[in-house]
């Protein structure tokens, strides 16, 4: 999972969001703004909405934040909603009812020219598909947002080239795109996505057409560039895996509507209702929950001189040095006992009985 740490959190916590999103609404079919604002309708179900009024509703009156530097995943199976909401976030699809506020303007209110403008200048796409021009060549594909924006073509190689070796595609500047594979063709994507220098990166499944280790290499490198660039990501997929791996916190939906926000050890830690309880139900409770997820109150029969560990190490790092120890490891924050986990508490997890 990410590596997320409680500093972070509270960062994330504390910090003015780059992107708020506020009882957003998108729904397809005839007089669709009619429904956000009809009590009777918004309580229908998808399929009941469908029968009376002929309309789709593809997300449901979300709200959520998105913090500096964090990376934020919307995620769900096909149908949810998720596609559909990144699309919103950029008004690739012009929503029904609601706000996006992005740097604190509403970019719903914003006309033609200073959206061309945000979507220059503010925030860059990366999709599935890659979206290479094939008669270009790499360092031309990765300059080409700077094009649009008016750079000199000096300006526009330079950054280019910069971008190029970033994401680890030096000496592959002049090939065209169908000389590449497609990990490397979605590296391209990447750095031209970040040529540009946006304040939000919105990936949208870029990697669900990858074979699984080329799709697991693009996942480091994020990962990577995150940790080096810090830029804000709002990264939607339909695989968990990938979302508790990329993910500071992550969100679920269902049918246009979110289920759960949280921290990949809050889903998996305290699932909101049952369809998060079988989402995470595959996951290997050891890779994801922390210390503080499985610890026990300290009783006066405790040896306190056993090892010190922070509540937010992962139990899978933490499963050596306990079963290693003689006596219970201590959970300690700030010079304060938070609990203790000794033997029993990490087998319980080996065995899947928390």
């Amino acid at each position: 999972m990410a590596a997320v740490t409680e500093r972070s959190q509270t960062a994330i916590a504390t910090a003015e969001p780059v992107v708020s999103v506020r009882d957003l609404w998108m729904v397809f079919g005839p007089k669709a703004g009619g429904v956000p604002s009809s009590p009777e309708l918004c309580d229908l179900s998808r399929r009941e909405l469908i029968d009376k009024t002929g309309n789709t509703i593809a997300v449901r009156d979300i709200s959520f934040e998105v913090a500096p530097g964090e990376v934020f995943v919307v995620m769900g199976l096909s149908g949810s909603g998720k596609s559909t909401l990144v699309r919103c976030l950029t008004r690739l699809i012009e929503p029904t009812a609601g706000q996006v506020i992005f740097e604190g303007e509403d970019i719903l209110k914003a006309d033609q020219k200073r959206l061309r403008e945000l979507r220059r200048h503010k925030f860059s796409m990366v999709f599935q598909n890659f979206g290479l021009l094939p008669h270009r060549k790499v360092v031309d594909n990765v300059g080409y947002g700077l094009e649009v924006r008016g750079a000199s073509k000096a300006d526009r190689r330079r950054r280019a080239m910069e971008m190029i070796e970033l994401v680890g595609l030096s000496g592959y500047e002049s090939s065209y795109p169908d000389q590449l594979s497609g990990g490397m063709q979605q590296r391209v994507g990447l750095a031209r996505a970040l040529a540009v220098e946006p304040d939000v990166l919105f990936f949208d499944e870029p990697f669900s057409a990858l074979d699984p280790l080329i799709r697991r290499d693009m996942q480091n490198e994020v990962i990577r560039l995150h940790r080096e660039l810090n830029k804000t990501m709002v990264f939607i997929t339909h695989d968990l895996s990938e979302a508790l791996k990329l993910g500071d916190r992550i969100l679920i939906m269902r049918d246009g509507v979110v289920v759960q926000v949280g921290t990949g050890d809050e889903l998996v830690g305290a699932p909101a209702n049952d369809y998060v309880r079988d989402f995470v139900s595959d996951i290997p409770k050891g890779d994801v929950l922390t210390l503080k997820w499985i610890m026990r109150p300290p009783s006066d029969d405790d040896p306190m001189d056993g090892p010190e560990l922070g509540p937010d190490v992962i139990v899978r790092e933490a499963t050596r040095v306990v079963l290693a120890a003689d006596k219970p490891v201590r959970v300690v924050k700030d010079g304060q006992l938070l609990g203790i986990v000794g033997h029993e508490e990490i087998l319980a997890i080996v065995a899947g009985t928390i």
